[in-house]
């Protein structure tokens, strides 16, 4: 064990940290598509 197993300052579980940005940037890409998709139906 290292030094750094030693002394945790965030015993959080990561699996919800990696969900939350999982998520995040899911629907941020999932938004500017939606956008891009309202763009092309007005110019048409």
């Amino acid at each position: 064990m290292n030094e750094f197993e030693k002394d945790l300052h965030d015993t959080r579980n990561d699996f919800v940290d990696a969900a939350n940005g999982f998520t995040f940037s899911f629907l941020f890409f999932a938004v500017l598509f939606i956008i891009g998709i309202v763009v092309q139906q007005i110019m048409k």
